[in-house]
């Protein structure tokens, strides 16, 4: 199995609209796949433009922010003209071309080079909360997929991350996911 790096990846549509949304880069030797399910704005603006920024961020607010309707996060301009802007939060980015398109019914895979990559900011460490936040994050983008019984017995054990090692931000994120599953399972 290849190695997946979670990241945000903006893009944008052909008429130059800005979308961010959280996604697992597949390694692909030098460069990376990205593999957005169908439908998606990410797999739209792909097609009408073949470039993503894969932002690398510590703020875990933008991967449940992005899960939970809250998607409008600050971008600057990536750098050297380059058409996607990337988020202002990012410690670091890649500026991706596609270079060609697996077809899938599913899920295309868009192989892209990496163009240049830049540092912004100083990675700081670890943080288990961070990490719990990323994992209930996936797992949100999954409730119309998974057994009620599994997201429970997942968010209990990645609840005592939080509870251990949150600050206000993580805190503030998995608040904001334990609001959509609640919201979710009252629809449902």
């Amino acid at each position: 199995m290849p190695m997946i790096r979670e990241c945000i990846i903006t893009t944008v549509s052909a008429h130059g609209r800005v979308h961010i949304a959280p996604l697992g880069l597949i390694e692909d030797g030098e460069g990376w796949i990205i593999a957005p399910f169908r439908p998606s704005a990410t797999l739209d603006n792909l097609k009408a433009v073949p470039c993503a920024v894969a932002n690398y961020t510590d703020d875990a607010r933008v991967f449940a922010g992005c899960l939970t309707g809250r998607k409008d996060w600050p971008t600057v301009t990536a750098g050297d003209g380059f058409v996607v802007p990337r988020l202002a939060a990012a410690l670091a980015h890649a500026e991706l071309e596609v270079t060609r398109v697996t077809p899938d019914d599913q899920r295309p895979r868009f192989h892209c080079r990496v163009v240049k990559e830049a540092i912004h900011a100083p990675f700081r460490g670890m943080n288990r909360a961070r990490a719990a936040v990323v994992e209930a994050a996936i797992l949100t983008s999954r409730l119309h997929m998974l057994p009620p019984e599994k997201i429970d017995a997942e968010i209990a054990y990645l609840r005592i991350a939080i509870d251990k090692t949150a600050g206000p931000h993580e805190r503030e994120a998995w608040g904001w996911l334990m609001e959509k599953i609640a919201a979710h399972r009252r629809a449902g």
